[in-house]
């Protein structure tokens, strides 16, 4: 049995730069950059993916010129995230491989990156499903020559750290969230509400029919302040934007109005939820408070802990909430509500998303900040 490679601190810092260069490019390929688990690997010549996870040669990765290594992880995650290694059935592997390669090489070309140097391109029949071009492919040589080989892997390689085995159905629904996260966070950053391959026949075919309020949650919580506030213009000049980036921490304050009008399913569902972001991105910290007229609190939020017995019972007030911006200086506040209280008299500089429940005041009832709704069922 082969012996696993070990995940060296160098090989994070590889990945780790890749995931940061991407940000500046593109909102919604680095989000995608950053839900994949990116593992080493010496079987695969310099990355592959089993549908899970993407493999990358540690050597060959340390070889290549940033651009180009970004290229490449993003080309082995949109095959991921595209569900190309579970679409493939019986189908001919190689055939099946380069149709998935012409596809995903437009993508990446989308992206402003560098795609392989031999690598086919034709603008048509990259906007099709891989099923389409597959098709499109058949009498074709089976491209014995082809320059990017065949990445798409059966089976996770034998000296990767940690192999998993999740079944393909509920890999596929992951990446289907993580592509509806991803649409989000391009949207708020600025993309019009659209991904930008909104032509491509393949993210059209597999898009989800609505964002439910966790990925909007996501979507809010999983940036850092840099995506908030623009990134600090003073690091630019030092060569110290990435570095500085890789140390950001988001804080974030969360209020949960406990005037009698927020049921505890309600605080739980919502509590819950932040809990499971900070476990999934160790960048973020939460604070909790319950409020009515006063604040209480405040509690550590930590994936897992048992969420406090909520405080309050009185009246609804929000200010005494937004007076405790200035103490803690969060970069975002997430504040369950149903909106009925006394709001501050001027906006906060605190980017606020008001989380309502069924019931709750209308969206134009609130002065300033974002509303998300949670559904009937509060589930």
């Amino acid at each position: 049995m082969t012996d696993p490679v070990r995940v060296t601190p160098e090989f994070q810092r590889l990945v780790s730069g890749s995931r940061l260069r991407l940000r500046g490019k593109s909102a919604f390929f680095a989000t995608l950059l950053l839900y994949a688990e990116i593992v080493p690997s010496r079987e695969v010549m310099a990355a592959g993916t089993d549908g899970e996870r993407v493999y990358l040669n540690p050597e060959v990765a340390a070889s290549l010129p940033p651009d180009v290594l970004d290229g490449l992880l993003l080309h082995e995650v949109l095959h991921a995230a595209l569900s190309h290694v579970e679409r493939r059935g019986p189908r001919e592997k190689k055939r099946w491989n380069r149709a998935a390669d012409l596809i995903v090489n437009g993508m990446v070309d989308a992206a402003g990156l560098p795609t392989p140097p031999n690598s086919r391109r034709d603008e048509h029949l990259e906007r099709l499903s891989v099923e389409e071009v597959y098709t499109s492919l058949e009498g074709e040589a089976d491209g014995e020559g082809d320059e990017e080989g065949d990445d798409l892997l059966d089976a996770p390689p034998s000296d990767a750290p940690g192999k998993q085995g999740k079944p393909g159905r509920q890999v596929a629904r992951e990446w289907q969230q993580a592509l509806a996260q991803a649409r989000s966070v391009e949207a708020m950053s600025g993309g019009q509400g659209h991904d930008p391959l909104g032509m491509h026949r393949e993210l059209q075919r597999l898009a989800p029919a609505r964002l439910d309020w966790r990925a909007q949650l996501w979507r809010f919580l999983a940036r850092t302040p840099v995506d908030f506030g623009g990134f600090d213009r003073r690091f630019v000049g030092r060569g110290l934007y990435l570095e500085a980036l890789d140390d950001e921490t988001l804080t974030a304050l969360i209020a949960v109005d406990t005037s009698g009008s927020v049921d505890d399913d309600a605080v739980r569902a919502l509590v819950g939820e932040v809990q499971g972001v900070l476990g999934a991105y160790p960048h973020v910290r939460a604070t909790l408070y319950y409020a009515d007229t006063e604040a209480y609190g405040p509690w550590d939020l930590r994936p897992g802990d048992e969420i406090p017995p909520p405080q309050g019972g009185g009246g609804t007030d929000f200010r005494p909430i937004f007076e405790l911006l200035e103490q803690h200086e969060p970069d975002v506040l997430i504040y369950l509500t149903d909106g009925y209280g006394d709001f501050p008299e001027q906006a906060p500089a605190t980017p606020t998303l008001w989380v309502v429940p069924p019931g709750g005041l209308e969206d134009e009832g609130f002065p300033f900040g974002d509303v998300l709704r949670l559904e009937e069922n509060g589930a």
